[in-house]
């Protein structure tokens, strides 16, 4: 649906989920079974795509058919929603063998998600990003976590249910509060040493049991760089399927610019002026850069840079 808010890269999914049809097993299949409906396909978590000819890429659409043939059952396929009154279907296919180069020959290609993002359609990229992390949802919670039994997909793929106990199981979302800590006139960026040598990006931490999310991002300033937050204030939110984490986007002032490393989560931090933050989003700083325009951080980032 189309809200008037930032949008980050992988939000925008433009299809009605039409979650109310999702426990109707008849309509279901007789959605499967019209040639007028679609599908999608993901290969070991990457997306059959296509070509456009301005050098983009977009989604490789098959019929629902196909990808019911090739999901052979329930449990590799999701009802994705209804495109207007068309159905989409995704089917999540493993294995060592590309289908594109078999059963999908001639349709397109697999490409990796996070690489094609911003050549995407914003509603492409939504959508497929929707698809990966159920489908990593599914790949990671096929036994039930009351008894131990392999589980059953059920509602379209978007419910597993454990035919021994009876238990249901839903998709789970992961918040991650990230945040841009900023002082004065400056903004502080860290960096990891695993990270590629000279990238800075915004902090970021998983969001605990019974914390708030101004409470997580205190919390995650202040154990990764001894800052002490003063204010926290909204700035936008991003899905983000590696493998199902949503960004909640921030930007926070703290009390003052001495920022130290824990050492742990950051080895390194470093304070940008807003003329420096601009050069870094323009990659104009020598040694140093920040996460490409895919990222929240960047977002982020630029949003702060251009506020004076």
């Amino acid at each position: 649906m189309a809200l008037s808010f930032f949008q980050n890269t992988f939000a925008g999914n433009p299809l009605d989920r039409a979650s109310d049809r999702r426990g109707d097993e008849a309509w279901l299949a007789a959605q499967l079974a019209s040639s007028d409906s679609l599908g999608l396909a993901i290969w070991n978590g990457k997306p059959l795509v296509e070509k456009t000819k301005d050098g983009g890429v977009q989604i490789a659409y098959l019929p629902a058919r196909m990808a019911n043939e090739l999901a052979g059952g329930a449990e590799r396929l999701l009802f994705m929603g209804l495109w207007q009154e068309t159905a989409i279907f995704a089917v999540d296919i493993e294995g060592p063998n590309d289908p594109a180069h078999g059963p999908l020959q001639g349709l397109g290609e697999f490409m990796d998600l996070r690489q094609i993002a911003l050549r995407l359609p914003a509603t492409d990229a939504g959508i497929l990003a929707t698809a990966k992390s159920m489908f990593e949802w599914r790949r990671r919670h096929q036994y039930c976590a009351v008894c131990g039994r392999p589980s059953d997909a059920k509602d379209g793929g978007w419910k597993r249910q454990c035919p021994a106990c009876e238990a249901e199981h839903f998709p789970r979302t992961d918040p991650v509060v990230i945040m841009l800590a900023y002082h004065g006139a400056r903004c502080m960026l860290g960096r990891q040493e695993a990270w590629p040598a000279g990238m800075f990006s915004a902090l970021a931490g998983f969001l605990e049991p019974g914390e708030s999310i101004e409470e997580a991002c205190a919390r995650e300033l202040n154990e990764e760089a001894g800052l002490r937050t003063r204010n926290v204030r909204y700035h936008s939110t991003q899905p983000w399927p590696y493998p199902s984490s949503l960004m909640i986007g921030l930007i926070a002032e703290v009390e003052d610019d001495e920022g130290t490393p824990d050492q742990t989560e950051l080895s390194e931090v470093r304070w940008f002026t807003r003329d420096e933050a601009k050069k870094l989003l323009k990659g104009e700083i020598e040694g140093a850069f920040c996460p490409p325009p895919l990222a929240i951080a960047h977002q982020l980032i630029r949003a702060w840079a251009e506020e004076g």
